[in-house]
Order: C-alpha cells, then sequence, then structure tokens
C-alpha cells in the first residue's frame, strides 16, 4: 500500500516517549510513503525511554507543538510511554492538534497510554478503544467502551480514531494506519 502524498503528524513530549511506539510507527510510514513530521514541546532532542525506565534513542523533532497546525496532515499519531503521556495530556497545543484532526474527520492513532490525550481532549466519548488497561478507568469515565484488543479502528464518531495497547501491538498498529491512510477497510 502507498501513502506517496499523505502527511502524517506525530505529537510528543521531549521526555519519556517509549521509543519503538515513537520510532517503529514513523518507519512504518515512511516506508509506505508518507511524510512523517514529528512535533514536540521544545525542538530539543526527544528522549525516548524503553519499558518507562531506561533510556532510549534521541529522536530530533522536525517542529514544535506551538508551531505545528494540523493544515495540510492526513493523520496524526500520538504515541505512549507513560511519562510522556502524563505530560501531553495537558499541553494546550497538544489537545489543540488531536481536536482539529477529529474536528475534520482525519484520523487520530493513539497508543499505550497515548489514550490520556483523548481523554482530555474530550474524544473518547461514545468511542470504542484500547489502551494500556490501567487507562481502563479513565476512559470508561470519559465515556468510552474500552476493549482488550491489539487493536481497534472505530469510525463510529465522525473520524477514525485507531488505538493499541502497548509496544507487543505496534505491528497491528501501524498496519492499522497505513490501512486507514490508504483507503482501505482497517479491520
Amino acid at each position: 500500500m502507498s501513502l506517496d502524498g499523505k502527511n502524517v503528524l506525530v505529537l510528543t513530549t521531549n521526555y519519556g516517549t517509549e521509543q519503538d511506539e515513537l520510532e517503529q510507527p514513523v518507519a512504518v510510514l515512511r516506508e509506505a510513503g508518507a511524510r512523517v513530521t514529528v512535533a514536540a514541546q521544545t525542538d530539543e532532542g526527544v528522549q525516548t525511554l524503553v519499558s518507562d525506565k531506561d533510556p532510549g534513542s534521541v529522536v530530533q523533532p522536525d517542529t514544535t507543538l506551538a508551531e505545528a497546525s494540523a493544515d495540510g496532515f492526513d493523520a496524526v499519531v500520538v504515541p505512549g510511554g507513560t511519562v510522556n503521556a502524563d505530560q501531553i495530556r495537558t499541553d494546550d497545543d497538544a489537545r489543540r492538534l488531536v481536536s482539529a484532526f477529529a474536528g475534520t474527520g482525519r484520523p487520530v492513532a493513539a497508543i499505550c497510554h497515548g489514550p490520556w490525550l483523548l481523554v482530555d481532549s474530550e474524544l473518547t466519548k461514545g468511542r470504542r478503544l484500547t489502551s494500556y488497561p490501567s487507562l481502563r478507568p479513565d476512559l470508561e469515565n470519559a465515556g468510552a467502551t474500552w476493549v482488550d484488543e491489539e487493536v481497534v479502528v472505530d469510525t463510529s464518531g465522525g473520524h477514525p480514531l485507531i488505538t493499541s495497547r502497548n509496544p507487543g501491538d505496534l505491528d497491528a498498529f501501524s498496519a492499522a494506519i497505513v490501512r486507514t491512510l490508504s483507503g482501505e477497510a482497517a479491520a
């Protein structure tokens, strides 16, 4: 499946993003032909973590969350990592960006702890999704139906919502984003 001409925005903080949840979807999307832009809170490198504790690679962002716009992008991806997700969920620019994608019917994808941003952006009510299991009460309290599945693609709320549970689901998560952007059935 070719994503030539597609543009994807990835939202992250500068510390605590789960390494594989940032790097793997970016690599898969680029391999499929998409142009991927990583937006972080500052223009300094993103210090990723492995399993929320061990230092991972440093990823250089392309722009900042404040400078980023949803215009010109076809989808947004929110990686997890407990520290990253806990910080980004309260970031006004990150909330503005995911809300802009949702409000215009474009796909929003979040993995592991990433759906915390969806809770704080009020994008979970009436939606079926998954996440890291510890987020289940937060998502259900925000009106979502939480399920324990490797990837969930919910198209019921005006925009595709793609979610996965953890790094073990990355292949399915990335494939669902590619299928959704290529216009194929995402199930």
